[in-house]
């Protein structure tokens, strides 16, 4: 019996390319579903043999909407291969350039990625769902704030990184701008008038078109996108969010702390599991071994990252306004508004999402009134090139950067696991769960395929992001077509 199937390829609205591949049984319900990562970038393959100052500038390239993310990420890599002593006034310096970096990913992805599942609605034309339909339908007014919003934000990058989008300013210990002071004055205005907008997305605009709309409430609540897993993120000595700095806390179905661990560590706590159909890893929790997709909750080895799991490993949120916000999220999907009960419901992705773009905005007003934030002691003492692992956390969950080199500080080894990594095995399950709950007689309409979508598109997933890797062979799919364009002939070979 051939097996029946509906693909949808390519997946719209996230970096990347990817395909999802919904196999249906002999009633043509939909009974498995797999998001396929069918793309391949190299990047821990051809910075060997570079010199390991040059990894931030080098792995930003990997992608165009997290390229911060990667930089960040690699300087504090660095600063471990070179044991550095890094003021802390560095520190304060790149977390205001990161929080910025948070605040206009977050604007992208809610308003542009994820927005118009929303506003819009899941049913609306595919022409029409997508960011200029969100601006026709909000008005033109609101759209103009948005846009000008992630303007700001990524002008702080720009005056703090030298570049909005590619930055140049991450050194080993150190950084190489520093923040003139009607540069800050700039910024802490900018600062204001983003914690301003990003209540406003929050009370007025994820209010009125979320939370007062009865069938998403339901659809949140209710829908099919719910499963049970371990939730990872960092922390600081506070057990509370931070984006740039802190241990990395996980905590099990329960809320109950599971591991905390520094970053040099991590390969104690996390492993990688393979399969043959994505290019994608799966990592898991080492010391539960992988227990597969169908072992879900307390007894699986799964977890997830990004603006959801983070709220649940925090305890409480670092600033007023948005701890504010954590709780009322909290009390109206769980009924406890102090953040102890777990809230495992993946399309509360978006409203976190939220409430940590809040955060941001306020941590960069926090930043920019720092005594130390204008400070021009941005070095710290290097010594011998060696090995390091560094960590932030990506709009899109824990970002992993480990180096070793040799005696010259050449590369010798680079293993990047990404935030979308993590929540590979998750985006998987919570697509399958869509698919069976709206497939039913293998003919679904678009908005049904949509649904489907939505199910990763919570994730903010970034593909080209996560297949960096080049394993020595890669599938090359072989498809023949007539002169009417006819497929008459497909086959798979592996290229060495």
């Amino acid at each position: 019996m051939v097996e029946k199937r509906i693909t949808i390829d390519p997946v719209t609205r996230l970096e990347g390319h990817a395909k999802i591949d919904i196999i249906l049984d002999e009633n043509n319900k939909a009974k498995n579903a797999y998001l396929q990562v069918v793309e391949l970038r190299g990047f821990e393959t051809f910075c060997k043999g570079r010199p390991v100052e040059e990894m931030p500038r080098i792995t930003q390239r990997i992608c165009g909407v997290c390229p911060s993310a990667h930089h960040m990420a690699s300087t504090r890599a660095l600063d471990a291969v070179f044991n550095a002593d890094v003021p802390s006034a560095v520190h304060k310096v790149r977390e205001l350039y990161y929080a910025a970096h948070q605040v206009h990913s977050h604007i992208a992805h809610f308003y542009a990625l994820g927005g118009p599942d929303f506003v819009l609605g899941p049913d609306a034309e595919p022409l029409t769902r997508n960011v200029l339909g969100v601006i026709d339908t909000v008005g033109v007014d609101i759209g103009k704030a948005v846009i000008g919003a992630r303007a700001k934000a990524q002008d702080i990058q720009r005056i703090l990184g030298g570049k909005p989008t590619h930055s140049v300013a991450g050194l080993p210990g150190g950084w190489s701008r520093a923040l003139k002071e009607e540069e800050r004055d700039q910024v802490l205005q900018w600062g204001h008038e983003l914690v301003e907008f990003s209540i406003f997305s929050i009370d007025e605009i994820f209010k009125s078109v979320v939370l007062d709309n009865p069938d998403y409430v339901d659809l949140i609540l209710n829908g099919p996108y719910y499963h049970e897993t371990y939730h990872g993120g960092l922390v600081d000595e506070n057990n509370q969010m931070n984006f740039y700095n802190g241990k990395m806390r996980i905590v099990d179905p329960d809320g109950k702390e599971f591991a905390k661990f520094e970053y040099a560590d991590y390969r104690e706590h996390i492993a990688e599991h393979t399969e043959e159909w994505s290019m994608l890893k799966f990592p898991y929790l080492k010391k539960q071994g992988w227990k597969g997709f169908d072992v879900q909750g307390k007894e699986g080895s799964i977890f997830r990252v990004a603006p959801l799991s983070r709220l649940n490993v925090t305890e409480g949120m670092p600033t007023p306004e948005a701890h504010e916000r954590y709780k009322i999220m909290y009390e109206t999907l769980t009924g406890d508004a102090s953040g102890k009960v777990m809230v495992q419901h993946t399309l509360a992705f978006h409203w976190a999402r939220l409430i940590e773009l809040l955060y941001a905005s306020e941590r960069i007003v926090e930043l920019a009134q720092d005594s130390e934030i204008t400070s021009t002691k941005l070095r710290g003492q290097l010594r011998d090139p060696t090995e390091g692992v560094g960590f932030v956390e990506a709009p899109r969950g824990t970002l992993i950067h480990h180096y070793k080199t040799d005696e010259d500080g050449m590369v010798e080894m680079a293993n990047l696991i990404v935030a979308t990594a993590h929540n590979n095995a998750s985006m998987n399950i919570d697509v399958a769960n869509a698919a069976r709950a709206f497939i039913t007689d293998g003919k679904p309409t678009h908005g049904f395929l949509n649904r489907v979508e939505m199910a990763f598109r919570a994730y903010d997933p970034c593909l080209g992001c996560a297949t960096h890797t080049l394993p020595g062979s890669m599938p090359l799919e072989v498809n023949i077509f007539d002169k009417d364009r006819n497929k008459t002939w497909t086959g798979n070979q592996n290229i060495e």
